[in-house]
């Protein structure tokens, strides 16, 4: 039986075309990879000579994918990135370490705090990939994920990091403010409400939502209506006193500890939101994600002793006097 013989395809046909396909232009992919236009032009000519199929549609002056083409791009893409991770591991002798969590507790709580991590670990180098979304670790080429579980969710082989709390928050101008005063939930109709919508893990997630349900609270009616689709914009909201907005716990553990935020109702309505978990792809680097695990166990302890020192003091303070 006579069969085509499968081409043999080189790498160097494979970046052209991926960057071509990436940018759906020859001209910025032959500036990206530091090659003339013309060098693009031949080897996505070849690739094509050599699959027997047309890749790409060239529509006045534009590029566009082919449906044949589309599928070698997605392979493309996900064989070269893997090479050039390896390829990175090997020149950096293993010491790079990726890690992915939601958003806002990247920008709020990890990020911050990293130049510890740095100073302790100078060897280790970091790769912070944020987002809503819960990433393939092995695909992505991540070492560890830092997630979010719902109260109904589940997590195999997942180690619990630290709990998610939410309650409300406002600036201490705003928590002041003697004509709306904040005493009680009901309190929260004289005021804006800052509130948070995304998607995290293809769920549409309000935090108002979240807290009047577990709290066992009828929604209350704000004054005004503010909604963000990302968090850090809800707390330069709250930060500025534009309204009251939910608060996250570990998110905002420094903004409450400095006082640029203040939780008006106290402990009895923080929300009780499950919690973040630990989970290690089952190819990581442990001599570098023990490390780093050990020292996010380290800078949550940090957190509980500061809270707990500050509530000692405002415990005191509003002890009266004999």
């Amino acid at each position: 039986m006579d069969r085509r013989r499968q081409p043999r395809l080189s790498l160097d046909l494979l970046r052209g075309f991926r960057a071509a396909a990436r940018l759906l232009s020859f001209t910025r992919a032959a500036q990206e990879l530091n090659i003339t236009q013309s060098a693009i032009s031949r080897e996505v000519r070849t690739l094509e000579d050599q699959l027997g199929q047309p890749l790409f549609h060239r529509v006045s002056r534009a590029l566009q994918l082919t449906h044949a083409g589309q599928a070698p791009y997605r392979a493309t893409d996900d064989a070269l990135a893997l090479i050039d991770v390896a390829t990175e591991r090997v020149a950096g002798a293993g010491r790079t370490l990726g890690i992915t969590t939601t958003s806002a507790l990247a920008s709020l709580w990890l990020v911050p705090r990293l130049p510890r991590f740095v100073r302790q670990h100078p060897d280790i180098d970091l790769r912070i990939v944020a987002g809503n979304e819960m990433l393939n670790l092995d695909r992505e080429n991540l070492d560890l994920a830092i997630r979010y579980v719902p109260p109904e969710g589940d997590i195999p082989n997942g180690e619990l990091l630290v709990g998610y709390q939410i309650f409300p928050v406002c600036s201490p101008r705003l928590a002041r403010d003697p004509r709306r005063p904040l005493r009680t939930p009901a309190d929260l109709a004289r005021h804006v409400r800052l509130d948070y919508e995304t998607i995290p893990y293809g769920r549409p997630w309000h935090d108002c939502e979240r807290w009047f349900d577990t709290m066992k609270l009828r929604p209350i009616k704000p004054a005004g209506l503010q909604r963000f689709s990302h968090y850090d914009q809800v707390l330069q909201a709250a930060l500025d006193g534009s309204g009251v907005a939910l608060g996250k716990r570990a998110h905002l553990n420094r903004h409450l500890q400095e006082g640029a935020l203040v939780a008006p109702f106290g402990a009895e309505w923080v929300a009780n939101l499950s919690a973040f978990y630990l989970i290690v792809a089952p190819g990581a680097e442990r001599h570098a994600v023990d490390p780093f695990i050990a020292w996010l166990k380290s800078e949550i302890q940090r957190d509980e002793s500061a809270r707990r020192s500050r509530r000692r003091k405002t415990t005191g303070a509003q002890r009266p006097r004999r």
